[in-house]
Protein backbone atom coordinates (compact mmCIF):
# COMPACT_ATOMS: atom_id res chain seq x y z
CA UNK A 1 0.00 0.00 0.00
CA UNK A 2 1.30 2.97 -1.01
CA UNK A 3 0.22 6.52 0.95
CA UNK A 4 -0.43 9.56 -1.24
CA UNK A 5 -1.20 12.48 0.93
CA UNK A 6 -2.85 15.43 -0.62
CA UNK A 7 -2.59 19.25 0.89
CA UNK A 8 -5.61 21.21 -0.23
CA UNK A 9 -4.46 24.59 0.52
CA UNK A 10 -7.73 25.62 1.87
CA UNK A 11 -8.39 27.83 4.77
CA UNK A 12 -8.98 24.94 7.38
CA UNK A 13 -5.99 23.02 5.80
CA UNK A 14 -7.19 19.81 4.89
CA UNK A 15 -5.50 16.41 4.09
CA UNK A 16 -6.99 13.83 1.65
CA UNK A 17 -5.54 10.57 1.18
CA UNK A 18 -5.59 7.86 -1.88
CA UNK A 19 -4.45 4.39 -0.74
CA UNK A 20 -2.82 3.20 -3.96
CA UNK A 21 -3.43 -0.90 -3.43
CA UNK A 22 -1.72 -3.00 -5.40
CA UNK A 23 -3.86 -4.46 -7.38
CA UNK A 24 -4.20 -0.86 -8.94
CA UNK A 25 -7.33 0.14 -6.98
CA UNK A 26 -7.60 2.90 -5.03
CA UNK A 27 -9.54 4.12 -1.72
CA UNK A 28 -9.83 7.91 -0.94
CA UNK A 29 -9.90 9.40 2.66
CA UNK A 30 -11.78 12.67 3.24
CA UNK A 31 -12.39 14.08 -0.42
CA UNK A 32 -11.66 17.62 -0.84
CA UNK A 33 -11.61 18.44 -4.37
CA UNK A 34 -12.70 15.63 -6.58
CA UNK A 35 -11.47 17.27 -9.81
CA UNK A 36 -7.82 17.46 -8.42
CA UNK A 37 -8.06 13.85 -6.77
CA UNK A 38 -8.95 12.09 -10.58
CA UNK A 39 -6.64 13.67 -11.78
CA UNK A 40 -4.40 12.05 -9.38
CA UNK A 41 -5.88 8.61 -9.83
CA UNK A 42 -5.47 9.14 -13.31
CA UNK A 43 -1.98 9.66 -13.83
CA UNK A 44 -1.19 7.01 -11.13
CA UNK A 45 -3.46 4.52 -13.42
CA UNK A 46 -5.89 3.82 -10.68
CA UNK A 47 -9.54 3.24 -10.65
CA UNK A 48 -11.45 4.49 -7.39
CA UNK A 49 -13.03 1.43 -5.51
CA UNK A 50 -14.38 3.18 -2.67
CA UNK A 51 -13.99 6.32 -0.53
CA UNK A 52 -13.91 6.89 3.17
CA UNK A 53 -15.12 9.27 5.21
CA UNK A 54 -14.19 9.46 8.82
CA UNK A 55 -16.78 11.12 9.42
CA UNK A 56 -19.64 13.72 8.49
CA UNK A 57 -18.80 16.95 8.38
CA UNK A 58 -18.66 18.77 4.99
CA UNK A 59 -15.13 19.28 4.58
CA UNK A 60 -14.53 15.62 4.78
CA UNK A 61 -17.24 14.66 2.25
CA UNK A 62 -17.47 17.72 -0.31
CA UNK A 63 -16.12 15.48 -2.95
CA UNK A 64 -18.46 12.71 -2.40
CA UNK A 65 -20.93 13.25 -4.86
CA UNK A 66 -18.55 14.17 -7.88
CA UNK A 67 -16.31 11.17 -7.02
CA UNK A 68 -19.44 8.79 -7.42
CA UNK A 69 -20.94 10.07 -10.29
CA UNK A 70 -17.41 10.18 -11.94
CA UNK A 71 -15.94 6.65 -10.65
CA UNK A 72 -19.22 4.62 -9.53
CA UNK A 73 -17.24 3.90 -6.50
CA UNK A 74 -18.62 2.66 -2.98
CA UNK A 75 -18.73 5.21 0.11
CA UNK A 76 -18.01 3.97 3.45
CA UNK A 77 -18.51 5.48 7.12
CA UNK A 78 -20.25 5.30 10.77
CA UNK A 79 -23.65 4.38 10.85
CA UNK A 80 -24.21 7.64 12.72
CA UNK A 81 -23.82 9.32 8.97
CA UNK A 82 -26.71 8.03 7.48
CA UNK A 83 -28.64 10.94 5.73
CA UNK A 84 -25.31 13.14 6.65
CA UNK A 85 -22.79 11.40 4.50
CA UNK A 86 -23.68 11.79 0.58
CA UNK A 87 -23.48 8.71 -1.28
CA UNK A 88 -22.79 6.67 1.59
CA UNK A 89 -23.42 2.68 0.79
CA UNK A 90 -21.39 0.88 3.45
CA UNK A 91 -21.92 1.39 7.38
CA UNK A 92 -18.65 0.16 9.28
CA UNK A 93 -18.33 -1.52 12.17
CA UNK A 94 -15.56 -0.95 15.27
CA UNK A 95 -12.96 -3.54 14.82
CA UNK A 96 -13.89 -4.33 11.51
CA UNK A 97 -11.14 -5.28 9.33
CA UNK A 98 -10.86 -4.66 5.92
CA UNK A 99 -8.36 -6.90 4.10
CA UNK A 100 -6.57 -6.00 1.26
CA UNK A 101 -3.57 -7.41 -0.63
CA UNK A 102 -0.24 -8.44 0.48
CA UNK A 103 -1.28 -8.92 3.77
CA UNK A 104 -2.29 -5.27 4.05
CA UNK A 105 -5.10 -4.25 6.21
CA UNK A 106 -7.34 -1.38 7.36
CA UNK A 107 -8.67 -2.25 10.88
CA UNK A 108 -12.04 0.07 11.79
CA UNK A 109 -12.00 2.07 15.35
CA UNK A 110 -14.99 3.69 16.65
CA UNK A 111 -13.62 7.14 17.80
CA UNK A 112 -16.47 9.05 19.10
CA UNK A 113 -15.95 12.66 20.82
CA UNK A 114 -15.40 15.16 17.70
CA UNK A 115 -18.35 14.06 16.52
CA UNK A 116 -20.60 10.65 17.18
CA UNK A 117 -20.01 9.16 13.66
CA UNK A 118 -16.28 9.77 13.65
CA UNK A 119 -14.01 6.61 12.81
CA UNK A 120 -10.38 6.14 12.77
CA UNK A 121 -7.83 3.58 10.87
CA UNK A 122 -5.43 1.40 11.49
CA UNK A 123 -3.16 0.23 8.87
CA UNK A 124 -1.45 -3.14 9.44
CA UNK A 125 0.98 -4.86 7.30
CA UNK A 126 1.36 -8.72 8.06
CA UNK A 127 -0.42 -8.17 11.30
CA UNK A 128 1.78 -5.43 12.27
CA UNK A 129 0.36 -1.95 12.72
CA UNK A 130 2.59 1.07 11.21
CA UNK A 131 -0.10 3.87 10.83
CA UNK A 132 -3.32 5.26 11.63
CA UNK A 133 -5.18 7.80 9.59
CA UNK A 134 -7.34 10.27 12.40
CA UNK A 135 -9.29 12.02 11.06
CA UNK A 136 -10.64 15.37 12.73
CA UNK A 137 -9.93 12.75 16.45
CA UNK A 138 -5.87 13.41 16.79
CA UNK A 139 -3.67 15.43 15.02
CA UNK A 140 -0.21 16.61 15.38
CA UNK A 141 -0.03 18.18 18.50
CA UNK A 142 -3.57 18.05 19.29
CA UNK A 143 -7.06 16.49 19.53
CA UNK A 144 -9.99 17.81 17.79
CA UNK A 145 -12.85 20.24 18.97
CA UNK A 146 -16.24 19.42 20.04
CA UNK A 147 -18.23 22.22 18.73
CA UNK A 148 -20.32 20.36 15.65
CA UNK A 149 -21.78 17.49 17.39
CA UNK A 150 -19.93 16.14 20.05
CA UNK A 151 -18.91 15.82 23.74
CA UNK A 152 -15.47 16.63 25.28
CA UNK A 153 -16.03 13.91 27.91
CA UNK A 154 -16.30 11.30 25.20
CA UNK A 155 -13.25 12.48 22.94
CA UNK A 156 -11.22 12.51 26.41
CA UNK A 157 -12.19 8.72 26.72
CA UNK A 158 -11.22 8.10 22.91
CA UNK A 159 -7.99 9.58 22.89
CA UNK A 160 -6.88 8.08 26.95
CA UNK A 161 -8.34 4.54 25.58
CA UNK A 162 -7.86 3.84 22.23
CA UNK A 163 -4.43 6.20 20.86
CA UNK A 164 -2.55 6.99 24.35
CA UNK A 165 -2.24 3.11 24.02
CA UNK A 166 -0.95 2.68 20.51
CA UNK A 167 2.96 1.74 19.90
CA UNK A 168 5.24 4.75 19.37
CA UNK A 169 6.40 3.58 15.73
CA UNK A 170 2.56 4.45 14.85
CA UNK A 171 2.77 7.16 11.73
CA UNK A 172 -0.16 9.43 12.58
CA UNK A 173 -2.07 11.08 9.38
CA UNK A 174 -4.43 13.69 10.38
CA UNK A 175 -7.44 14.88 8.30
CA UNK A 176 -5.77 18.89 8.91
CA UNK A 177 -2.44 20.25 9.07
CA UNK A 178 -2.44 22.14 12.70
CA UNK A 179 0.97 21.29 13.57
CA UNK A 180 2.45 24.77 13.78
CA UNK A 181 0.02 26.17 15.92
CA UNK A 182 -0.77 23.58 18.03
CA UNK A 183 3.33 23.35 19.14
CA UNK A 184 2.74 26.92 20.48
CA UNK A 185 0.08 25.66 22.14
CA UNK A 186 1.78 23.31 24.08
CA UNK A 187 4.75 25.50 25.03
CA UNK A 188 1.99 28.03 26.68
CA UNK A 189 1.79 25.85 29.10
CA UNK A 190 5.41 23.79 28.91
CA UNK A 191 7.84 26.54 27.65
CA UNK A 192 10.67 24.39 28.10
CA UNK A 193 9.27 21.49 25.76
CA UNK A 194 12.68 20.99 24.31
CA UNK A 195 10.87 18.48 21.61
CA UNK A 196 8.06 21.03 21.13
CA UNK A 197 11.04 23.43 20.49
CA UNK A 198 12.68 20.77 17.79
CA UNK A 199 9.47 20.26 16.02
CA UNK A 200 8.17 24.01 15.86
CA UNK A 201 11.56 25.08 14.07
CA UNK A 202 10.56 22.98 11.39
CA UNK A 203 7.57 23.45 11.00
CA UNK A 204 7.43 28.01 10.91
CA UNK A 205 10.55 27.95 8.55
CA UNK A 206 9.69 29.55 5.20
CA UNK A 207 9.77 26.30 2.88
CA UNK A 208 7.62 24.14 5.26
CA UNK A 209 5.57 22.15 2.68
CA UNK A 210 2.69 21.30 5.27
CA UNK A 211 2.46 17.25 4.78
CA UNK A 212 6.01 16.81 4.34
CA UNK A 213 6.79 15.47 8.15
CA UNK A 214 4.91 13.23 9.70
CA UNK A 215 4.70 12.73 13.43
CA UNK A 216 4.42 9.42 14.88
CA UNK A 217 2.79 7.98 18.43
CA UNK A 218 5.81 8.39 20.15
CA UNK A 219 6.55 12.13 18.72
CA UNK A 220 2.87 12.57 20.31
CA UNK A 221 3.68 11.44 23.71
CA UNK A 222 6.79 13.83 23.78
CA UNK A 223 4.82 17.27 22.79
CA UNK A 224 1.13 17.04 22.36
CA UNK A 225 -0.49 18.28 25.59
CA UNK A 226 -3.22 16.12 25.60
CA UNK A 227 -1.23 13.24 25.75
CA UNK A 228 1.08 14.47 28.58
CA UNK A 229 -2.09 15.24 31.23
CA UNK A 230 0.44 14.29 33.98
CA UNK A 231 2.65 16.91 32.88
CA UNK A 232 3.68 18.80 36.00
CA UNK A 233 4.56 22.63 34.00
CA UNK A 234 0.30 22.10 32.54
CA UNK A 235 -0.95 21.63 35.67
CA UNK A 236 0.88 24.46 37.56
CA UNK A 237 -0.33 26.57 34.33
CA UNK A 238 -4.15 25.11 34.69
CA UNK A 239 -4.32 25.87 38.20
CA UNK A 240 -7.45 23.17 38.89
CA UNK A 241 -8.95 22.00 42.00
CA UNK A 242 -8.82 18.21 40.99
CA UNK A 243 -6.08 17.99 38.59
CA UNK A 244 -6.97 14.17 37.71
CA UNK A 245 -6.34 13.48 34.01
CA UNK A 246 -9.60 14.04 32.41
CA UNK A 247 -10.11 17.67 34.24
CA UNK A 248 -6.74 18.71 32.70
CA UNK A 249 -7.72 17.48 29.15
CA UNK A 250 -11.54 19.44 29.80
CA UNK A 251 -9.52 22.11 30.64
CA UNK A 252 -6.69 22.30 27.95
CA UNK A 253 -9.76 21.79 25.34
CA UNK A 254 -11.90 24.76 26.64
CA UNK A 255 -8.64 26.78 26.79
CA UNK A 256 -7.58 25.87 22.49
CA UNK A 257 -11.43 26.53 21.33
CA UNK A 258 -10.11 30.12 21.45
CA UNK A 259 -6.54 30.16 20.87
Amino acid sequence: MKIHQIYTHNELRNFTYILELADQTAIVIDPWDAEKISQKLESLHLSLKAIINTHEHWDHTQGNSMLVQKHSCEVWAHRNGKDKIPGLSRMLEADETIDFSEGEQLVVLDTPGHTFAHLCFIVKHNGKPTAVFTGDTLFNAGVGHCRGGGDEEVLYQTISEQFQVLEDEIVIYPGHDYLENNLRFTLKFEPNNQAAKEWLVQVSSADYVPGSVQTNIGNEKSFNTFLRLDNPDTIDHLSLDNPDPKQVFLALRSLRDNW
